[in-house]
């Protein structure tokens, strides 16, 4: 018997099989059909004609992609594939016959994004396909049954789901490419591909990484390190300045892990890459973790060096505290992070280091954070991502001992006065103007109520009316409705709001209208007359 999450789709290799034209054949056909002329035969009285009216090919795809630029590139190579079959690309997703999400697991608000999205596509009654972090990692969560899937691996067979998803099939596609057994870095590197921007072409190095952090969602969905090989990487870079690019930027889980499942490491591909860039054309390398540069200092400093490569380089360090580091499974300790900030401060002048840093990891003391402050005043980062600790679940961290949230388990007075973007809740705030999200419950807009905060974010907190909560009521006055007119005499206001229905009432009882023709303007409309007569009455008044 099923659980009751399993969700009853269809595996698109029963719908898809060798006998199906490639995208490729399939375009090619097109460019290829010659039109015969056929004598429309008598249809016979009382039988319609039985025609499937979906033909996959022929819509418009919206695509939005969150997180990193991994992500980024895989929604490029979608976008590619879906316009060479030819689907049309579409920048307004209300144009569009089909959302495909590419979603991303790092934190909570952007799977909170994500499943937004999701529901609104089902509001607008758009057909819906997955990729990205969050389907491959959790296929069987309760919002995505039901729904197309794409894995993070299968991006090379998107036409394929999108194609049965406009037909109104579920189908989900999340196998890993192997070879030999062994696992492959993901789909090929030659596939057409949609630039967000022109001059830049993103290629993805590796996918996975060898690290375990037990904060961390990703692995989930990219699993362990799977590398491309470097002719493969070096072919990519040179199409890409073939095609106009002036700017190629490596990205991966981490770059620095890079060859250490096939036999090489990421100077060895960066020598080798820094011989096809052309003159004025530059490289930027991606995110590395502390420990897998270590070993490759001296090199990757007369790399950094390099007149066509960015003095640039993002490692994070996430705590200054080992205990931290310790709990988070990250393999080094702040010496080793040091180590590499000294050298490469010493040996590239003027380099540029990014890093990360997570606050209120489980277990972190007010100690362990005065080391992490300690190390921001030594190095004065210029580029420094902070992230609040966020719970993804199936993580090890998810299980540890949380630290409560700034501020939640206060009361606070809070003013309600909008309501959100997602109109899920009103928005209020309190002393400090810091953002608190309501329950929407009309008795709540525009009156000052007491809250206990429950939950918080980067931007807001979310807040419950306390059980004895006090409604305090700014006005003894009813506030204006929308589109009144403010600055009038009490008794101008009512007229002034009993003219508008009126006005409203003639507009829909005259059938009169304006006209122009040769001989100039004709009464068209009686309604419209007298509107224009009461706004003149009112701006008189004023």
């Amino acid at each position: 018997m099923p659980s009751a999450c399993d969700s009853f789709v269809d595996d698109i290799e029963d719908m898809v099989t060798s006998y199906d034209p490639t995208p490729h054949e399939r375009q090619f056909a097109r460019r290829n059909i010659v039109p015969h002329a056929r004598k429309n035969k008598q249809q016979p009285a009382g039988e319609e004609l039985q025609t499937d009216s979906v033909i996959p090919g022929t819509q418009k795809i919206w695509v939005r992609t969150w997180g990193c630029s991994h992500n980024s590139s895989d929604g490029e190579y979608m976008a590619g594939q879906l316009a060479a079959s030819g689907y049309k690309i579409t920048e307004n997703p209300s144009d569009a016959d089909l959302w495909l999400l590419n979603s991303c697991t790092v934190k909570n608000p952007a799977e909170d994004h994500f499943r937004n999205s999701i529901k609104k596509a089902q509001e607008q009654n758009k057909k819906v396909v997955l990729a990205g972090c969050v389907p491959q990692a959790q296929p069987r969560m309760d919002y995505l049954k039901d729904l197309s899937i794409i894995g993070v691996q299968q991006i090379d067979r998107v036409v394929e789901v999108v194609d049965e998803a406009v037909k109104g099939h579920s189908v989900r596609l999340l196998g890993q490419k192997k070879e030999k057994g062994k696992r492959l870095g993901g789909a090929r590197l030659d596939l057409p591909k949609i630039r967000k921007n022109p001059l830049i072409e993103i290629i993805s190095i590796n996918t996975g990484c060898l690290n375990a952090c037990t904060y961390c969602k990703t692995k989930h969905a990219r699993g362990d390190l799977a590398s491309y090989p470097i002719e493969e990487l070096v072919e990519r870079a040179r199409q890409s300045f073939q095609e106009g690019v002036c700017e190629i930027w490596l990205t991966s889980e981490d770059t620095g892990a890079y060859g250490r499942d096939i036999g090489t490491d990421l100077p060895s591909l960066l020598w080798e890459l820094v011989k096809e860039i052309p003159e004025g054309a530059m490289l930027r390398l991606g995110m590395t973790n502390p420990p897998y540069i270590l070993e490759h200092l001296e090199e990757m400093a007369k790399i950094l060096n390099h007149p066509r490569v960015y003095a640039f380089l993002h490692v994070p360090v996430q705590s200054a505290s080992d205990s931290v580091l310790m709990d988070m499974k990250r393999e080094y300790c702040c010496a080793d992070f040091r180590r590499v900030m000294d050298f490469l401060k010493e040996k590239v002048p003027g380099i540029t280091i990014a890093t990360d840093i997570i606050c209120g990891f489980p277990g972190e003391t007010d100690e362990d954070f005065e080391q992490t402050m300690e190390l921001v005043r030594q190095y004065r980062f210029p580029s420094l991502f902070i992230n609040q600790f966020y719970p993804r679940p199936g993580t090890p961290a998810a299980r540890m001992e949380q630290i409560p949230a700034h501020l939640i388990g206060q009361r606070q007075r809070v003013l309600v006065t909008e309501e959100s973007f997602d109109s899920q809740y009103y928005v209020a705030h309190n002393k400090f103007y810091e953002q608190v999200l309501v329950p929407k419950k009309p008795e709540f807009k525009g009156k000052m109520i007491e809250v206990d905060i429950y939950e918080a974010g980067k931007h807001y907190m979310k807040g419950r009316p306390a059980e004895d909560a006090q409604v305090f009521t700014a006005s003894i006055a009813q506030p204006l409705q929308k589109g009144q007119v403010s600055g009038l005499p009490q008794d101008l206001k009512k007229a002034h709001q009993n003219d508008i229905r009126s006005s409203a009432a003639s507009s829909a009882l005259m059938g009169w209208s304006w006209r122009f023709d040769g001989d100039g303007l004709k009464l068209l409309s009686l309604g419209f007359a007298l509107a224009a007569i009461i706004m003149i009455f009112v701006i008189e008044l004023h």
